[in-house]
């Protein structure tokens, strides 16, 4: 909790959106959230579109490529989730998803 705690304050000092990522253990995928309200900035409806295209992809990823399946994923303006990214994606997702941020707010 003190780690969370501590990136959480960093981002909203740094006016940086926070995502964080953990393994789901009932299927061995990860859960990845970002949180926009440590920012002081929207996600706009571009951004939205293309994490909507990101993550469509990492569906199909899974779909062909791994026993488990994607859970569910939920994109608005402040806050995404998404359960059922791979584990051999969550690295390069989690980065995408951040540059998609800041794309359009630097």
């Amino acid at each position: 909790m003190f780690e969370y705690e501590k990136f959480y304050r960093e981002c909203q000092h740094l006016n940086k959106p926070f995502i964080k990522s953990r393994i789901n253990p009932s299927n061995g995928n990860f859960f990845v959230q970002i949180d926009l309200m440590t920012c002081n900035y929207d996600l706009t409806q571009l951004e939205l579109d293309e994490i909507n295209k990101l993550i469509l992809n990492e569906i199909e990823f899974v779909k062909l490529h791994t026993p488990n399946s994607f859970n569910d994923y939920h994109i608005d303006k402040e806050v995404a989730w998404f359960d059922g990214i791979s584990s051999e994606h969550v690295h390069n997702f989690c980065e995408n998803l951040y540059d998609l941020t800041q794309k359009y707010h630097n």
